[in-house]
């Protein structure tokens, strides 16, 4: 990690789909880490990732105020996420968000909320660079694995501490770059999601 780049790590949890849900969020630079998480009392899975997320990236604009930022990777194990703001997000938005199939996009709301801040991280510094970076969920990736603990554990209603604090106080080093993959293939021919997600 550089000095002004940005990690995010984000994960969401919900049982029974919709159900019960929590999120948990990790923004980390060379100096500090930041947990957040939250809980929603009947939500989905995806609606989750796409919180966790969301809330991440506004923090990050937040600091962009107070600190020189270039660069921000998210890390996430949602390919829902990625392949949505990074691909089906363009066509949602040209046909006044729609999918492909005339149906309104599901979480429509997040999307939108998701969309904004990233324009807004983008327009308050031009030449900031966000990326996508997919991690295969429990495979022992220490960012993503601590972000489930937070979001299952919202999503039980179980405390949790946030650790808020300097990075080298952290529980493991957050600075190195984690294993990433390629995001794995749709399992449906469509490149967007048929069915909705709520």
């Amino acid at each position: 990690m550089n000095p002004d780049q940005i990690f995010i790590y984000s994960d969401g949890a919900c049982s029974g789909n919709p159900g019960p849900g929590g999120w948990g969020s990790i923004v980390a630079s060379t100096k500090t880490v930041q947990e957040l998480s939250g809980f929603d009392p009947k939500t989905t899975n995806n609606r989750m990732e796409l919180m966790a997320a969301l809330k991440a990236l506004e923090v990050v604009f937040v600091k962009l105020k107070t600190q020189e930022i270039k660069s921000v990777i998210v890390f996430t194990d949602s390919v829902y996420v990625i392949r949505g703001i990074t691909q089906w997000i363009f066509g949602w938005k040209n046909r006044g968000w729609k999918t492909a199939e005339n149906q309104e996009v599901s979480n429509q709301d997040l999307w939108i909320q998701l969309d904004e801040i990233v324009q807004l991280i983008k327009k308050s510094k031009e030449d900031i660079k966000i990326k996508w970076s997919y991690v295969r969920g429990h495979t022992g990736v220490l960012g993503n694995e601590r972000c489930d603990t937070l979001a299952v554990a919202e999503s039980k209603q179980d405390y949790t501490d946030l650790y808020v604090g300097p990075t080298k106080d952290y529980f493991f080093d957050i600075t190195e770059m984690p294993e990433t993959e390629e995001i794995p293939d749709p399992k449906k021919r469509s490149n967007e999601p048929k069915k909705p997600a709520w």
